[in-house]
């Protein structure tokens, strides 16, 4: 099994401040990632270091065997934490930006999930509630036929209905051998579809593995766990 993410004594400050210390991963691909700690943990951080965002302070970070570059951004699909998308466009436009920068944008899929959606077309995004426009921006991020989706806190904001929508996009639309990356401090909704468990906290890595390999040997949940570590 190749991997798809390697970190090797990877370390990010900002001034005094450790954002990330010494993280060693080795990630295999096809799974879904939790990506899991409260704020202020490291998640973000490690999320644009391997979308070549940020440079490391010291240590490596390889996505799909390379270092974050322009080749790594073509086979990786990344939903920021925010809109990213301007809200005087209508949804077509918005399509058809995305397809202008990536050629593996699968026009039909999106339009097939908006039609779910009952999102039309011709729809500005600022018309749009603040849920959908989020449920927008991960379409067309799940549209791309990429290695790798990094996905920063996809269900953050919105109703248990729409984390539910939000969860069966991710996994209807994963191509065959792709890997997720779920970013989020809300683990009980996304548990039942993790296959991989990373816990970020203060910079470290605390706990990784296997999700099922974890529970066994743990004898808990991964939720009950991560109110265990980051029990305040």
């Amino acid at each position: 099994m190749s991997l798809i993410l390697e970190c090797g004594s990877l370390s990010k400050t900002y001034g005094q401040t450790v954002a990330l210390c010494n993280v060693n991963l080795r990630v295999e691909s096809g799974g879904v990632v939790g990506l899991l700690g409260p704020n202020g943990s490291g998640k973000s951080t490690l999320i644009k270091l391997a979308m070549g965002m940020l440079q490391p302070t010291s240590g490596a970070i390889l996505v799909d065997g390379r270092t974050p570059s322009a080749e790594t951004k073509a086979v990786t699909a990344y939903l920021p934490d925010a809109p990213f998308l301007p809200e005087w466009m209508r949804v077509r436009q918005a399509i058809a930006y995305i397809k202008d920068f990536f050629p593996d944008f699968r026009e039909d899929l999106c339009k097939e999930m908006l039609l779910r959606l009952g999102i039309g077309l011709d729809q500005k995004l600022r018309t749009l509630s603040k849920g959908n426009k989020e449920k927008v921006g991960l379409i067309l991020t799940m549209a791309r036929n990429a290695k790798l989706y990094i996905l920063d806190e996809p269900i953050a904001g919105v109703d248990p209905a729409a984390r539910d929508f939000i969860l069966d996009v991710v996994m209807q639309s994963k191509p065959e051998g792709a890997t997720i990356f779920l970013c989020t401090h809300l683990i009980a909704d996304i548990e039942p579809i993790l296959t991989h468990a990373i816990f970020l906290n203060r910079g470290q890595v605390v706990l990784d593995g296997e999700a099922e390999r974890i529970r066994e040997e743990k004898g808990k949940s991964l939720d009950e766990l991560f109110r265990e570590v980051f029990r305040w």
